[in-house]
């Protein structure tokens, strides 16, 4: 079945040859998981970024390639996708950063640094497990075709984990097993899940969801957006969310002239070594509240509502 835009034969090659191929060698040469573990981590990370394009906009035109894709992708990413309707496209994008959304980067404190980035994690996803309760409650009680294909998720997601660590066992005994699993499956997810989080707070801490144009951040290095499929883009994917990945950059310039030049950042790591490594030592290095802080409420909230229900409608199509 032939993906829906040219481009995802890329997103096919990194998510259901490349990845698979990798952890296929490191099960079956454990020896060499020590060279190519990093590896095995990054197409996770990949895993996680094409899950939430899968999610925006589907891969297929078909409604069961989609499921068995998303079924894929929940096994390298550590967690069932459908998991982003509620969570992400029901929430986050009505709310961007502001009051309600499960995903706020300022929950306990608006301060950037290491330690409040470094556990964003935990206490975002404890926040977004009541949104994804009440979807699944919604779904069995007036949707059960929606019900059924998130029990069938859970289900593909569940054993594919299980097939893999018997695999493991099967090949290399208990110990070994476990290890091989461990390393090429469980951590890579665990890891993409923990990314993928810090990502999004890194899109919004400091930024003013209350502007048109600078409620995010972008990081708009050619090569970072070539790993990750134009996940640096992030304003072009909030204006235009069911537009497909690969239209990002051109939806992209129209904003820039109009962006805090702050938020357009050439490269991610030079971001972080003076966020979390200068910024201590100089604090003009770290960032600064642009505009209105998400928590100031001095003026009636912008939902955007347009851009909510597109975002709504291309979920329904996965």
């Amino acid at each position: 079945m032939k993906p829906r835009f040219a481009a995802d034969y890329r997103t096919l090659l990194w998510i259901c040859v490349l990845a698979p191929g990798l952890i296929a060698v490191q099960y079956a040469r454990p020896d060499l998981i020590p060279y190519l573990s990093w590896l095995t981590f990054y197409f996770a990370v990949t895993a996680s970024v094409v899950a939430h394009n899968h999610n925006h906009c589907p891969t297929f035109a078909s409604k069961r390639m989609n499921f068995w894709f998303a079924s894929w992708l929940s096994f390298l990413y550590g967690y069932p996708t459908f998991a982003w309707i509620p969570t992400h496209n029901l929430n986050h994008h009505k709310h961007v950063n502001k009051a309600g959304d499960a995903t706020i980067t300022w929950r306990f404190t608006n301060r950037h640094n290491f330690l409040v980035a470094s556990t964003y994690f935990f206490v975002s996803a404890y926040f977004q497990s009541g949104p994804i309760d009440q979807f699944v409650k919604r779904a069995k009680a007036s949707n059960p075709a929606l019900h059924a294909m998130i029990k069938n998720q859970v289900r593909a997601y569940l054993a594919l984990h299980l097939t893999a660590l018997g695999i493991a066992f099967a090949l290399h005994g208990l110990k070994t097993g476990l290890y091989v699993w461990a390393l090429t499956v469980l951590c890579p997810a665990v890891f993409s899940l923990w990314t993928v989080h810090l990502f999004n707070y890194e899109q919004h801490v400091h930024t003013d969801p209350w502007s048109k144009y600078n409620h995010s951040r972008n990081f708009v290095g050619p090569m970072l957006n070539f790993l990750l499929f134009n996940n640096g883009y992030h304003s072009a994917h909030h204006e235009h969310a069911g537009s497909h990945w690969s239209l990002l950059p051109e939806l992209d310039a129209p904003l820039a002239p109009h962006m805090d030049p702050s938020l357009r950042q050439k490269s991610l790591w030079w971001y972080w070594a003076k966020q979390y490594l200068l910024a201590p030592l100089f604090p003009s290095l770290g960032t600064k509240q642009i505009g209105r802080a998400p928590f100031d409420t001095g003026s009636p909230l912008d939902l955007r509502s347009d851009d909510v229900e597109a975002v709504t409608d291309n979920a329904a199509r996965v």
